[in-house]
């Protein structure tokens, strides 16, 4: 997958943000290696609290994972709120809750406040049952939320049908802390808010080597380095073997999206008519929303391999027809792929790699708001505010065993997981 290949949203957009490389030797209060949301939210934070930060990036603002996601804006983790508050106990758990639930708020506040033209819309997100069976968990997590006073509704198949043009869902959740934002043009406008609160941003400067260099650390690109007393590292599911060891704690796998070309207003007015983004609940849980442009953008995991991208793209050519046979005939316009990090517990993880080197990654497919979110708890460590203040928890890097068969064990996880969706979809067009 090259990260240059053109999406919907690099085509929909002006030229991404570029800047010179790092030539010579700079120095810096906080080097920040990564400019996707983590390290723009963490460099923002770091510089709008007086620190004298350097980002620096192997390729563009935006040509990984921050802008080729779907843009989904969505509160919490893949856990529900009493599961989380028993892996960590009451106090932390309760913190960690409050964290999570508060993601799309600081999505939506950083664009406010630094009035990024990104066309947010904050109008909820929709986790849909796929059978009476998935929709029992669903009810479960709208009361654990509703408990903690979050606006969280169960929806029946009629509300379902109405929201979201498509007969295909029995029920579901409306979240409606959840959003969407052109997650391409979302990045650029951090990016140019970090600049304007005075941080450093170069592209096409690598980090190749992180080194102690009298007492502080040195960040070297191919060209220059930095020198800082403290590094984050915010380069997630597009982490290579400058720290190895934090590489090896997460697998990486692919997602595609497609785009079909923009629908007719009559079309419009039946599908997504108040423009939630949705997920749903198979096992290989598909995604979708409406763009600036009136286009259907439909994603899921994707293939791994050397299969040609067309035919890459053809499961969720045929997601969007069976969700929605009212577009058939229409045409797709556009498809792309990136990479996820999965972590074995499907948790983001902070991390101290070492004294005055933190890292933030793995979010499992909910990376806009956790991944700002996480650029913030980075900026606040940094800063000194003690761990167990911050309502996340740090953990020490512990690299997977047998991380090399990770990527094996992963594909044929998916095409396990593809056959049994298949097995139940095709189970449920019989009994209908």
């Amino acid at each position: 997958m090259s990260p240059c290949a053109q999406t919907l949203w690099s085509a929909t957009t002006v030229p991404t943000i570029e800047r010179d490389p790092l030539r010579g030797a700079i120095r810096a209060e906080v080097v920040v290696v990564g400019a996707g949301y983590t390290g723009l939210s963490t460099a923002l934070h770091l510089s709008e609290a007086g620190r004298a930060v350097v980002v620096l990036d192997s390729h563009r603002v935006g040509d990984c994972a921050s802008g080729r996601n779907g843009g989904q804006v969505i509160p919490g983790l893949k856990y529900d709120p009493d599961d989380l508050e028993q892996m960590f106990g009451a106090s932390l758990g309760a913190k960690l809750v409050a964290t999570v639930a508060g993601g799309p708020d600081l999505v939506f506040d950083l664009i406010r406040r630094h009035g990024i033209d990104c066309q947010p819309i904050r109008n909820g997100w929709l986790q849909l049952a796929t059978s009476e069976a998935t929709l029992r968990p669903l009810m479960k997590r709208v009361a654990q939320w509703r408990d903690r006073g979050a606006a969280v509704d169960l929806i029946d198949s009629a509300e379902t049908a109405r929201l979201t043009g498509s007969q295909r869902y029995c029920g579901g959740l409306l979240d409606r802390r959840g959003g969407t934002v052109h997650p391409l043009k979302y990045v650029q406008g951090l990016a140019t808010a970090v600049e304007r609160a005075g941080a450093r941003l170069f592209t096409h400067s690598a980090a190749v080597r992180l080194a102690r260099a009298g007492g502080e650390w040195q960040v070297s690109t191919p060209n220059g380095s930095v020198t800082s007393p403290q590094v984050v590292l915010a380069t997630n599911a597009y982490s290579d073997e400058f720290v190895g060891a934090l590489r090896r704690t997460f697998v990486t796998v692919p997602s595609l999206q497609v785009a079909t070309a923009p629908l007719s207003p009559e079309l419009l007015r039946g599908i997504l008519p108040e423009r939630q983004s949705v997920s749903d609940t198979w096992r290989l849980l598909r995604y979708f929303r409406l763009d600036g442009t009136g286009r259907l953008v439909m994603g899921s995991r994707g293939t791994f391999g050397r299969t040609s991208p067309i035919d890459a793209a053809q499961p969720q050519y045929r997601a969007v027809r069976e969700i929605y046979p009212q577009l058939a005939g229409v045409p797709f316009d556009y498809h792309w792929s990136g990479w996820v990090a999965v972590t074995p517990d499907h948790l983001p993880h902070l991390h101290e790699v070492a004294p005055g080197v933190v890292a933030g990654l793995g979010y499992n497919g909910r990376g806009v708001a956790m991944a700002t979110t996480m650029g913030a708890l980075l900026a606040k460590q940094v800063l000194g505010e003690p761990a167990t203040e911050l309502g996340f928890p740090v953990t020490p890097i512990r690299p997977m065993m047998l991380h090399p068969l990770s990527r094996w064990g992963a594909a044929a996880a998916i095409q396990y997981l593809r056959l049994l969706d298949a097995f139940a979809r095709a189970a449920s067009t019989r009994s209908s």
